[in-house]
């Protein structure tokens, strides 16, 4: 056998291996290696293999050490490697809105929750950020700055959901909770609770301002999903209730509203998606998405700009014109992102994650679809490419990324209404460009904000 150590390193082990066995108590060992190694006590005597003693252990832990960092700088190259493979030349740059993708490290780390954080939500206009817990609170953030801006209590139970949205000119924040109700509040007067909606028979898990859309609504109605099994559409001027929407068979985890205000998405815990025509005077779910094999946790409609990548992941040769509504995402605790057509067919599976998939939201340039699971990672999915994954932020949390929202677009050359179109729809954070199109083009911004288990809200920006 060849001979790896050199003989003063072949010396150093033999010793520190003797001094090893004898802090060990095996005496006997020790004796019979120095036996056989000629190392008697007038060579190697007790006060020299004092100074030997604890070596091997140090040794063996520092190179078990290196080897996890190798192994881990190993991940980053490869990583970074995949993401150069990737790169367009606009991307490279890094400049083009359309191509921008979050990276890590994010740019702030807002901490204040003594609990899981739960949802996020801008504001369509300012940069304020609202964030809701398990620790019952609601916290302003201003993203830009990346500081606390205030903190809004009042729900008794764990809060679910936030979204900012309503009448025109007159940004509302909702939230929803365990505790069974759901609460406006006033970002323009200290964000006093003006309201409190209760109807639900169960925890209200979700909730979204319907846009006013094209039609030139008042842009002040409100959807929310309960684990009661059913949706409710509220008047937030007057606080009723006028429309109950029921269908799913459970809990209904997720919501969100087209870009026109006509069509709502849901999710549930019956394993289904629905979309339902809420433009009529009775409701009805207009498809249902079957395909999931687990609890359905969130969904996401497919803006405008992405129709022609989802056209050809479709197999359609011109992408679609006439609905608000031609393409969805819903994912699921299957591990799973089905992307669907507006007659419920799934047109593509979209594997990765390797836990509960939370939060989804289209890139507002159409391109990509992005996600977040009980995985730690945020995915970056680039649609033109089929669906591949083409980036993955493994160390986007340090634990379950619960939510995921994107920056509404800024409508530029456009007075800037806090409803409808100024707040880019906000449709489960996907901004939506083609309502605010006649009144200006829409403004790309690069910004989005995660929140997850380790208390941590996080911002990525370009």
């Amino acid at each position: 056998m060849t001979q790896l150590l050199t003989s003063r390193q072949a010396e150093e082990l033999h010793r520190a291996l003797i001094a090893y066995l004898t802090s060990n108590n095996l005496t006997s060992t020790a004796t019979a290696l120095r036996d056989e190694l000629g190392l008697g006590e007038d060579v190697f005597d007790a006060a020299t293999a004092k100074k030997y003693e604890g070596l091997l252990e140090k040794k063996w832990t520092s190179v078990v050490r290196l080897q996890k960092k190798i192994m881990d700088l190993e991940a980053r190259n490869g990583a970074l490697q995949s993401e150069l493979d990737n790169a367009t030349p606009t991307s490279r740059q890094n400049k083009d809105p359309v191509s921008w993708l979050p990276k890590s490290p994010a740019r702030h780390t807002l901490q204040s929750h003594r609990k899981p954080i739960t949802c996020v939500a801008f504001h369509p206009v300012f940069s304020s950020l609202a964030s809701g817990s398990d620790d019952q609170t609601i916290k302003i953030w201003d993203w830009e700055l990346g500081e606390l801006e205030r903190t809004i209590k009042g729900h008794t139970k764990a809060v679910l959901d936030v979204d900012f949205g309503g009448p025109r000119g007159n940004t509302l924040l909702a939230s929803c909770s365990s505790d069974l109700t759901i609460k406006l509040w006033d970002p323009s007067d200290e964000y006093k609770n003006i309201r409190t909606l209760p109807g639900h028979d169960h925890s209200v898990s979700a909730v979204r301002f319907i846009p006013s859309g094209v039609a030139g609504g008042a842009g002040n109605l409100l959807v929310s999903a309960s684990r009661d099994k059913s949706l409710r559409i509220w008047d937030v001027s007057t606080g009723y209730c006028v429309k109950t929407l029921r269908g799913h068979a459970e809990w209904v985890r997720d919501v969100c509203p087209s870009i026109d205000g006509k069509f709502i998405l849901s999710t549930s815990d019956d394993y289904t998606g629905r979309l339902w025509d809420v433009s009529i005077a009775n409701p009805e779910p207009k498809t249902t998405l079957i395909g999931h094999e687990h609890v359905v946790l969130c969904c996401t409609i497919a803006p405008a700009t992405s129709y022609p990548h989802l056209a050809a992941i479709a197999g359609v040769k011109k992408p679609p014109v006439t609905s608000a509504v031609e393409f969805m995402a819903t994912g699921s605790r299957d591990k799973t992102i089905r992307l669907w057509d507006a007659r419920g067919t799934c047109i593509k599976i979209l594997v990765g994650h390797d836990n509960w998939v939370r939060g989804l939201v289209f890139h507002p340039g159409g391109k990509y679809l992005l996600s977040v699971a009980d995985d730690y990672t945020l995915r970056c999915w680039d649609l033109a490419q089929e669906g591949r994954c083409v980036k993955t932020i493994s160390d986007a949390h340090g634990h379950f990324v619960q939510c995921i929202r994107w920056a509404p677009s800024v409508v530029k050359d456009a007075p800037v209404a806090n409803g409808a179109d100024g707040q880019g729809g906000e449709a489960n954070g996907t901004p939506m460009k083609t309502a605010a199109a006649g009144a200006g083009e829409a403004q790309i911004r690069c910004v989005l904000a995660t929140g997850s288990v380790d208390l941590n809200v996080r911002i990525f920006a370009n």
